[in-house]
């Protein structure tokens, strides 16, 4: 027995004085109201309702369990409201790059609670925001792929020391760099005690193997020695380095310029960064990628719209990422 729905039928029969209008409140129809308080009578051994007469009366076993039934009920309706608030209130967890800014992260949380869900960010490396995506520990995650086939891209380039342009401001972009240029000078050559390359070092968001595959190739073709490139210790100490002239880092605009370095793009856009944006299959509430979140964390990686794919003329990168979740 459906005992809240027998109660109910019990409750809305008193309230209303009548088996018909109680069946109409209920959207039921009062055949089936009658049959549930049948059951609830046999249940508890005893009548509800005096049927001797024309109107419905309440017996007295009826009248004393009349406020029980109504507590039970209410005590339903505050669970389902709880249940129901749990649901929206529950954190969707975002697992992103550890170089995103923090003002552009805070940006999609304060737009997930306008639109009623709760969002946490989470920096994690490129393989634990796919094994957190994987296991559902994630309810979405931007997940690295090679720039090619990937939605959105995101420039690299190195970030170095800061300069000055002639107005007094800080340069913060200049002409294409090309890995050949770490080389020393001719005439200067590698003098006692200093490397024969300007070393680069390379965060953990670039420990992707095909990632670090494509850089070494490319130092090899630039004739560096594989030693030029090598991963960065702790980023406190990678960038006070960066900023002291010792070493160039790997690393996108916005961080560089967040940090008041100067910064180059890579001439080759194979070395680039591309993330696709996906939701957690197992996650029932977040199946589909939100267009305006796919677009926030676009913004918070610094990443620019892929060139589209034929046949999808005029979709930008925020639209395929949404799509493809």
């Amino acid at each position: 027995m459906d005992l809240l729905a027998h109660l109910e039928a019990y409750v809305a029969a008193v309230d209303e004085a009548s088996f018909s209008r109680a069946a109409e409140r209920l959207g039921i129809a009062q055949p089936l109201l009658s049959r549930r308080i049948k059951t609830l009578e046999a249940h508890f051994e005893g009548q509800l309702f005096d049927r001797s007469r024309r109107q419905v009366a309440t017996t007295e076993l009826g009248v004393l369990l009349l406020p029980y039934a109504r507590d039970v009920l209410d005590r339903a309706q505050r669970l389902r409201h709880v249940a129901r608030s749990a649901r929206q209130s529950a954190v969707r967890t975002v697992g992103v790059p550890a170089d995103c800014g923090p003002a552009a992260l805070a940006r999609v949380i304060r737009a997930g609670a306008e639109r009623g869900t709760t969002f946490g960010v989470r920096e994690l490396p490129p393989d634990e925001r796919a094994a957190g995506l994987a296991d559902a520990s994630l309810a979405y995650a931007l997940l690295r792929v090679p720039p090619e086939h990937a939605a959105l891209r995101v420039p690299l380039g190195l970030a170095s020391a800061p300069s000055e342009a002639p107005t007094g401001r800080p340069r913060t972009r200049r002409r294409a760099v090309h890995l050949e240029d770490l080389r020393p000078r001719r005439g200067n050559g590698a003098r006692p005690g200093r490397p024969a390359a300007t070393p680069v070092l390379t965060t953990v968001e670039d420990h992707a193997p095909y990632a670090q595959d494509r850089l070494r190739r490319a130092v090899a073709r630039a004739g560096l020695p594989e030693s030029t490139v090598r991963p960065a210790g702790p980023m406190a100490t990678a960038l006070a380095e960066t900023l002291a002239g010792q070493l160039t880092l790997l690393c996108t605009e916005p961080f560089a310029r967040r940090h008041g370095a100067s910064w180059a793009p890579l001439d080759d856009a194979a070395l680039h960064r591309g993330y696709e944006l996906r939701a957690a299959r197992r996650d029932p509430e977040a199946a589909q990628v939100p267009h305006w979140l796919a677009a926030l964390l676009a913004a918070a990686v610094g990443a620019e719209p892929a060139a589209p794919a034929a046949g999808s003329a005029g979709e930008d990168g925020p639209s395929r990422l949404a799509a493809r979740g």
